[in-house]
């Protein structure tokens, strides 16, 4: 029952990404950072080696893509300031992997909630013309 219920996540997850615009997919990979956090966050709390190395490497995972989504061409300093943040919280989920340290967890969780937080505020009549990089 639970493969089955993972299978299907899987592909409704697939099906919404095929369909969602640029700005709706770097809205998922907010959301999700900050799901495999929570999730690592827990593992840590219970002493689930196996689970925090996975859900970490998941977080590891999409804070890079977000990284590599950033326009360096086009964005100045804008995205220089981004791909310096996404750095610092690639070393904390490190840290944090290493040190089985919740508040760096913590640390890089109030750091992608404020950046998501600007990206979800533009307005959606202008999702279709702005990049990651020229949005927060």
């Amino acid at each position: 029952m639970r493969k089955s219920l993972q299978s299907y996540r899987k592909v409704s997850l697939e099906s919404e990404i095929s369909v969602a615009s640029p700005h709706r997919v770097i809205q998922m990979m907010f959301e999700g950072a900050l799901q495999r956090l929570a999730q690592s966050r827990y593992a840590i709390e219970n002493n689930d080696l196996q689970n925090k190395g996975v859900y970490i490497g998941k977080a590891i995972g999409i804070v890079n893509g977000l990284n590599n989504s950033l326009n360096m061409d086009e964005g100045g300093d804008i995205s220089s300031n981004l791909s310096d943040l996404y750095d610092f919280m690639l070393r904390r989920i490190s840290e944090a992997n290493i040190n089985s340290d919740v508040q760096a967890i913590d640390d890089v969780c109030e750091i992608l909630r404020t950046i998501k937080e600007g990206w979800d505020a533009i307005p959606v009549e202008q999702h279709h013309i702005v990049s990651h990089n020229e949005a927060v």
